[in-house]
């Protein structure tokens, strides 16, 4: 009897450890393509991506370097400190995007290019996405803000 219990009690811990290994995976394949990593622009100068790697970009927006292009393209650079990475977005950019602010993209690196189908901007004066603020720091530029 002692050997049924034994016998029974082995089939189910299999059987539970196949079902959190199953799930663990798709739950990993589920999740693939919604995770996205955060990159400096020294980090992706340094290290290229490849092109079908969706990635996001933090950083400084240059100053001097918005270019307005035909319809709603937008070209501008993100520096670091560090190095700088031209970016091509197509579309509405935030109320409070502008030069020597904070902002974090989603996108490719193509041929020398961060192609961004996202950008967000800081909500308020004082806010920078933590990334950005780490890799500031990094690089030794970063400025704590006034008030």
């Amino acid at each position: 009897m002692k050997s049924l219990k034994k016998q029974r009690r082995i089939q189910v811990i299999a059987v539970a450890a196949v079902a959190l290994v199953l799930s663990t995976a798709l739950i990993g394949y589920a999740m693939r393509d919604g995770i996205n990593f955060f990159r400096a622009p020294s980090q992706i100068i340094a290290e290229p991506p490849g092109p079908s790697e969706v990635f996001r970009i933090g950083g400084l927006v240059e100053e001097g370097s918005i270019v307005r292009g035909q319809g709603k393209t937008i070209q501008f650079s993100v520096t670091d400190g560090g190095a700088v990475v031209p970016v091509t977005y197509t579309g509405v950019l935030p109320d409070l995007f502008e030069e020597n602010q904070g902002m974090v993209g989603t996108g490719r690196y193509i041929n020398g290019v961060f192609e961004a189908s996202e950008i967000l901007a800081k909500h308020d004066e004082t806010y920078m996405p933590k990334e950005v603020v780490d890799a500031l720091k990094e690089q030794g530029v970063y400025k704590e803000p006034e008030g």
